[in-house]
């Protein structure tokens, strides 16, 4: 394979690309001059970067609850009034169990779960939120619809919703 010669001579890189450049952090030139790349037509590329995208967002907004998307998934799912049990949230939110097991203390910590025995199979722990943990979930709640409004803010509602049907009917 023949080596591609550069268009015009390389010059030494700066040490920090101004805002907005291509290869700075802030992604404005980058990630768009790459848009049209073969692999940005790949559903499943297009979906891990959308959810990328938009679980960095929460977190950034879920950071001032001391909180992480997944500690946002399992105290959702605790407050949804289902009694998940800690293995249903390991098979639902796909995750190891140990990691569900680590989510879990630290909620608990923080007072916002319990686990209980599970009165359909007295081996297993259902987990259920506190008071203080349906707080916390609300308040959480309020911050990830902001970043996920930031994150589907080129959409209009309609694509919105269409695209959380599409969403929905892929993932079960």
């Amino acid at each position: 394979m023949t080596p591609r010669t550069p268009a015009a001579p390389a010059s030494p890189a700066p040490a920090a690309p101004p805002a907005g450049a291509a290869g700075s952090d802030d992604g404005a030139a980058g990630p768009d001059r790459l848009a049209g790349a073969g692999l940005a037509a790949e559903p499943f590329f297009l979906m891990a970067r959308a959810s990328t995208m938009g679980s960095s967002q929460a977190n950034r907004a879920l950071t001032e609850l001391g909180l992480k998307v997944r500690h946002y998934s399992v105290l959702g799912l605790a407050c949804s009034g289902l009694e998940p049990t800690q293995r249903e949230l390991s098979q639902f939110l796909v995750l190891d169990p140990s990691q569900i097991v680590a989510i879990i203390d630290e909620l608990e910590r923080r007072g916002a779960v319990e686990r209980r025995t599970d009165p359909r199979d007295r081996r297993s722990k259902i987990l259920v939120p506190t008071p203080a943990g349906e707080e916390l979930y609300a308040r959480a709640r309020e911050l990830v619809a902001g970043a996920t409004a930031r994150s589907l803010a080129a959409l209009t509602e309609e694509e919105r919703d269409r695209l959380l049907d599409l969403l929905r009917r892929a993932a079960f």
